[in-house]
């Protein structure tokens, strides 16, 4: 499978076979998913994510079935993996939302207002022309928490994060996406 392809299907697909292997197991595992993942599942915002970034418990034995769902299903090998937990908050608040359920497999996510303040704090420069996913994520969520500024988008990044952690590329892109009126 192409690593820049993980549709919904894909990942649900993946999710049950790793519910699967948990059942075999005799155990049950928990995801709280992050980024494109939670915007092609929660919010049909995308129709595909390069990855599933997520925190998981129990964490190696979710690191080792979901190498056996990689190997079985002809996705990457990490296909499933936690390089977001340097973007965790202190603040950090999940809820379950829509997200599937599977029987051996808990799903959450973060609140859209959490996850607005995690792209913004990653908003990656490679990703800022008008099409970039990170961009394009936090328009959807700023239309989708209904903000009308950039002060209100600020604040909502500085009650998950200290203010002097805050990238200047942050601010910038937030202020410049009301000032070029794409929102």
């Amino acid at each position: 499978m192409n690593p820049e392809n993980l549709t919904k299907e894909a990942i649900l697909k993946a999710f049950q076979a790793l519910s699967d292997e948990l059942a075999r197991l005799n155990t049950k595992g928990e995801l709280c998913l992050f980024g494109g993942t939670v915007m092609v599942l929660a919010f049909s915002a995308r129709v595909a994510t390069k990855d599933v970034d997520a925190i998981f418990q129990p964490t190696q034995i979710l690191r080792e079935a979901a190498a056996r769902v990689a190997e079985a299903n002809q996705l990457p090998l990490d296909w499933l993996n936690d390089g977001v937990k340097d973007f965790v908050s202190a603040q950090h608040k999940t809820i379950q939302g829509n997200l599937p359920q599977f029987p051996n497999l808990r799903l959450v996510m973060p609140t859209p207002e959490y996850l607005l303040a995690m792209k913004c704090m990653a908003s990656r420069i490679d990703t800022l022309q008008k099409d970039g996913g990170d961009v394009r994520d936090i328009i959807f969520l700023i239309r989708h928490l209904n903000l009308s500024s950039a002060a209100a988008v600020m604040n909502i990044i500085s009650s998950y994060y200290p203010p002097n952690q805050i990238p200047v590329k942050a601010q910038y892109l937030v202020e410049s996406l009301f000032e070029e009126e794409r929102i």
